[in-house]
């Protein structure tokens, strides 16, 4: 009885197996929907969209990107989460989704385990820019200035706990120094007061900081990836001057619902990294000072698990809350 139950379970194993690999062979055989966290309009929506467009004709199926907006991204994580794990349900998040973790109490998913990772496929690095009348010009200015004149100096944000104000504030720890955190209701307020001098200094997104820096109306100091950014060359990194393996970026990556079958994940991360690298759409993205990327779903998995552990240390540690 034993020998045959195990034949029986045996042969289970191999019918479920093969069920799954002439899935992941037809797929997909229906439309894909593509769930975005923001408005129309942003990066993301942006980014999905080229994707998307280029995807539908490899794949000879519909494409349906879909915004769902809110909570800081935290709506279309949760419906993300929720869908049937098929493959056919896929967000592109930003790496909000993994700091909202941190940020956010009382979650009804866990940003790493209810998700499958997929892959990274855009990321740019911030810009750290200033109003002209400041006359610190490079990054060893402003720290000086800022140990000389503690709580003066004024930096602008898209909102608490976004990229842009978790840049300043790893940057105040990194250099030890007091200064005064302003936030906003969004990137385009918080460029615009910096314009009119309002504040002195922002860790600003390149879409929004680099025309103002073509025309002289705000000035680069320097950037914070780890290496340059191929759109500003000629600036600086943070970490070049000074602050070893200071880094903040923002990236975009897709990201199913957990459990998604292996033969699935493998196709559908092999498809969406070689569009989302390819000459075209790598050009199309570069023009708006986002790099194309195309990760595995193992190399985004240590990614997000690397933000997570780094920024709830620091989003604790300043006791960060959400707008």
């Amino acid at each position: 009885m034993m020998r045959i139950g195990k034949l029986v379970l045996a042969i289970a194993t191999m019918a479920i197996a093969s069920a799954v690999q002439a899935q992941a062979g037809d797929y997909p055989n229906k439309a894909v929907r593509f769930v975005i966290p923001f408005p129309p309009g942003g990066p993301a929506d942006v980014i999905g969209r080229m994707i998307g467009e280029k995807l539908s004709r490899a794949w000879r199926q519909p494409v349906l990107v879909e915004n769902r907006p809110g909570a800081g991204g935290n709506v279309a994580s949760e419906f993300t989460a929720r869908a049937a794990p098929d493959g056919y349900t896929l967000a592109l998040v930003a790496n909000s989704h993994v700091t909202n973790g941190a940020l956010y109490s009382g979650l009804k998913y866990d940003v790493i385990k209810d998700f499958t990772p997929i892959s990274q496929v855009a990321y740019y690095s911030l810009v750290l820019v200033a109003h002209p009348s400041v006359a610190a010009r490079t990054l060893k200015d402003v720290v000086a200035f800022a140990k000389q004149n503690p709580g003066k100096l004024t930096f602008s944000s898209a909102g608490s706990g976004t990229p842009t104000h978790l840049a300043s504030e790893l940057f105040r720890r990194a250099a030890g120094i007091d200064i005064i955190h302003v936030p906003y209701k969004g990137a385009a307020p918080a460029t615009t007061d910096l314009l009119g001098g309002q504040v002195q200094f922002m860790f600003n997104n390149p879409l929004s900081a680099l025309p103002h820096v073509k025309t002289g109306k705000l000035h680069a100091i320097a950037t914070t990836g780890l290496d340059r950014s191929p759109t500003t060359p000629d600036v600086p990194t943070v970490a070049e001057l000074g602050f070893p393996q200071f880094e903040v970026g923002t990236w975009f990556a897709f990201l199913g619902p957990g459990g998604i079958p292996k033969e699935i994940v493998a196709k559908v991360a092999a498809d969406i990294a070689a569009t989302a690298t390819a000459p075209d759409i790598r050009e199309r993205l570069l023009g708006q000072g986002i790099e194309a990327r195309g990760t595995t779903p193992d190399q985004l998995s240590a990614i997000m698990q690397s933000d997570y552990a780094k920024w709830s240390k620091v989003i604790r540690e300043a006791n960060i809350k959400p707008d």
